[in-house]
């Protein structure tokens, strides 16, 4: 015992000694050489990523290589006094109150006129969405916001809710839903800032620690705002960083002259004048490598998976599609229970969750509260049903209950989405974890933790597709502990601190009884629940392949209620780690990196606060969660291409030519989702995790509802069941192009309709001839 104590010390000792040294500041400031222009510099401004220089001599254009200016052939105004980037475009503002679109082709500048708002002098621009905002003095002297939406062409410019303050403005900018006007002090103080919000309204933050230069605002990555700040007692304009979601400020090390002509933000940084000469300063993130310890655990980890599938490819004979598809139905309910909520548990859960409660609060998980007391009555009502009926897809209960078409269709759907909407997505968050972790190119992760899933899987088929998913989750969700208990060391204050935080902030808030279509709240997760688990559970064959592996119908109810009964905690720590990384930001702001987007908080705070070797296991964790969803994908994908397709059109199939076919369907799942996931990582999504729900939506409410005409109704025929399908795919993709409603709207949305036509279309057609003996919940 003293040797095993001895030794457990010295780990200790080593594992704290390789914390990380904390810096002032994670990103790094990198001055970028300009050319100088033979003229006085009047203004500056940034169009379509390129900058702008006016002076008397006319517009300059700097080059893409930075190292000369063109002349822009454009006359540009002499008293231009603000302007923001909208895209491609720039809407600049006069001193008379005029506005201008601009342009760029190649180094031409294009301006076109724009509809300014009346009465309003001394115009400061800002640009949220397709919303461009005006701040503005009326002729009483008072601060007026105005906005106009720039994707309705006859649109006019309509009046924001007043201010609750007013003055000289001296910034105006827009990130992360928010809308930041600083005002100067007349006390000679720094600034006020005020913040507007759609849920919240106006508000009075903190006093800026100076006046805010004017032109010199930029907003980086998806959460910060970047201001040059001059210090009340004078001196050098001072870099500093405002976190929107936080709300707190960093300084930035960077060194600024005394005195600045111009100014414009421009990338991740700013771009000056001075006396002649031109500046620039960038932030830049810094890549944390991993150390050799770290390597040796994901290495472990990846080794490990592949000795799962490599063991069950060589027990098996592999001449049974049985053994494939459902694991031989010899899975214990227990591990199948395990496997569901790992199979549910993707890297969705372990990095965009936490960046949404980050972010906003834990009113997502309202959801799997309610889902978790669904599944109750899907595991008595429903899946001993389908599970009496030894199916291996669950799109075979469509074809018995309506028609081989129906079946078809079902299960091509469900393909397209979990390749399209899931598979993508999976593979990607973790792949930017690692990317900003590590500094391996996205694109490499992807392979490679895509082409280690599919090794195994197509190797082990159904069991290791489960074994590999019990290991994976004691690995995810012990680095997701470690992770919190970290955090709560790492705070001043400890757990205490934490709950005083979540409280002040209402970030620990799960319940929104509101009536606002446009927000999750309760109603909403219910209306969610009832479409999406209640009456269409069997439409996930993911989750339905282990319920249907296991030995009997009880066996297959006990398992939904073991995967019911982890869900809840589960869902908790998720959530848990978000509200605390947001204490630990909010008390270290400078800990932040003002360039990366929300989903890589979680990702940030691992790579530059964990000590070595938990680094690796949590890397491990991210890893899990993302392939054990991935490995049950593959596999269910393959399932419905063999079983669906393959058998239904190869003359005198075979199990082992089934078996063949289903791994050769695994790779070729794989090779897919990887390319969907490369096309997927050119676009700059706020949130992947509201990206995955309105592709879930879109993609696979409609068959969805054809489970619930079957199992719930005996008057739903498969004629009826296409018009429903058809119907509610395009009413839904109506309402997400009309954003109606909040994303998570769509999926149930889609479902109702399927219902809703689907059974009044049935009445168009004879009602169904064959028995339906089994095939509803009805007992006759």
């Amino acid at each position: 015992m003293n040797e095993f104590l001895r030794r457990a010390l010295f780990l200790l000792a080593l594992m704290c000694a390789s914390l990380p040294a904390w810096a002032d500041n994670l990103a790094t400031v990198q001055q970028v050489a300009v050319p100088r222009l033979a003229a006085p510099v009047q203004a500056l401004l940034d169009v379509d990523g390129r900058a702008i220089a006016l002076t008397e001599r006319g517009a300059w254009v700097l080059d893409a290589q930075g190292a000369a200016w063109r002349q822009a052939g454009w006359s540009a105004p002499a008293d231009l006094t603000s302007h923001v980037v909208h895209g491609a475009e720039t809407i600049a503002a006069t001193r008379d109150g005029q506005l201008f679109r601009l342009a760029r082709d190649g180094t031409r500048i294009d301006a076109t006129p724009l509809a300014a708002p009346q009465a309003l002098a001394a115009l400061q621009l800002a640009v949220l969405g397709e919303t461009l905002y005006a701040a503005g003095i009326d002729g009483a002297r008072n601060l007026r916001i105005m906005s106009l939406a720039l994707d309705a062409p006859r649109a006019t410019w309509q009046p924001m809710p007043h201010p609750p303050a007013s003055g000289i403005v001296t910034s105006f900018a827009a990130q992360n839903a928010s809308l930041m006007v600083t005002l100067q002090d007349l006390g000679g103080r720094g600034d006020r800032l005020l913040r507007w919000r759609a849920k919240t309204g106006w508000a009075e933050l903190l006093p800026l620690a100076g006046t805010a230069v004017a032109g010199a605002v930029r907003a980086t990555g998806q959460a910060h705002v970047l201001y040059l700040l001059r210090p009340v007692a004078g001196g050098a304009p001072q870099l500093w960083s405002f976190h929107t979601i936080t709300g707190s400020w960093a300084r930035q090390n960077a060194q600024l002259p005394e005195h600045i002509d111009a100014v414009t933000g421009l990338a991740n940084g700013m771009l000056w004048s001075t006396d002649g000469s031109l500046g620039e300063l960038q932030l830049a993130s810094g890549k944390r490598l991993l150390k050799w310890v770290d390597w040796v655990v994901i290495v472990a980890y990846l080794a490990g998976m592949l000795g799962i599938g490599w063991y069950f490819y060589a027990r098996e004979k592999r001449n049974s599609t049985a053994d494939f598809f459902v694991g031989g139905r010899k899975i214990p309910f227990w591990a199948a229970g395990i496997s569901l909520y790992a199979a549910n548990t993707s890297s969705i859960s372990y990095i965009a969750i936490p960046a949404k409660a980050f972010e906003t609060n834990w009113q997502y998980m309202t959801n799997n509260l309610i889902a978790a007391v669904a599944l109750v009555f899907v595991a008595i009502a429903i899946v001993p049903l389908l599970r009496r009926l030894n199916l291996m897809s669950v799109f075979h209960y469509l074809e018995i209950r309506f028609h081989p078409v129906i079946r078809m269709l079902a299960s091509l759907i469900c393909i397209l989405v979990q390749i399209g909407s899931r598979m993508s997505v999976i593979l990607l968050l973790p792949s930017l974890a690692i990317a900003t972790i590590t500094g391996i190119d996205v694109t490499w992760s992807i392979l490679l933790m895509g082409g280690f899933t599919i090794v195994y899987t197509a190797m082990g088929g159904m069991k290791a597709v489960v074994w590999t998913d019990f290991v994976q989750l004691i690995v995810k969700m012990g680095g997701a502990l470690f992770a919190i208990g970290f955090i709560f060391y790492k705070l001043d204050g400890g757990i205490p601190e934490f709950v005083q935080v979540a409280a002040a902030e209402h970030k620990a808030r799960l319940f929104d009884f509101s009536w606002d279509l446009t927000q999750p709240t309760v109603w909403g997760f219910i209306f969610l629940v009832v479409f999406d688990v209640i009456l269409t559970f069997p439409k996930d064959q993911v989750l339905m392949q282990r319920a249907l592996s296991t030995k009997s119908a009880p066996e297959a109810t006990r398992s939904i209620l073991t995967f019911s009964l982890i869900s809840i905690p589960g869902g908790f720590i998720f959530y848990t780690i978000g509200t605390a990384l947001y204490a630990f930001y909010k008390a270290h702001p400078e800990r932040m990196d003002p360039v990366l987007n929300l989903d890589a908080t979680f990702p940030l705070f691992i790579a530059a606060e964990l000590p070595v070797g938990i680094t690796g296991l949590i890397i491990a964790g991210i890893l899990a969660a993302a392939m054990a969803t991935l490995s049950g994908i593959m596999n269910s994908v393959a399932t419905l291409a063999s079983v669906d397709f393959y058998e239904k059109f190869v003359k005198e199939p075979n199990p082992k030519k089934s078996v063949f076919f289903a791994e050769a369907a695994t790779v070729a799942t794989g090779l897919i989702g990887i390319a969907a996931a490369l096309w997927l990582s050119r676009i700059n999504a706020h949130s992947l995790f509201d990206v995955s729900i309105e592709l879930a939506g879109l993609l696979g409410g409609g068959f969805a509802g054809a489970y619930t005409l079957g199992m719930f109704t005996r008057r739903a025929n498969w004629q009826g069941v296409v018009f429903g399908i058809a119907g509610s795919t395009v009413l839904t993709t109506m309402a997400w192009a009309m954003k109606l409603v909040h994303p998570y709207f769509y999926l149930p949305i889609s479902i109702m309709l399927c219902i809703c036509i689907g059974y009044a279309a049935s009445y168009l057609f004879p009602a169904p001839k064959q028995s339906l003996a089994g095939l509803t919940i009805f007992k006759d």
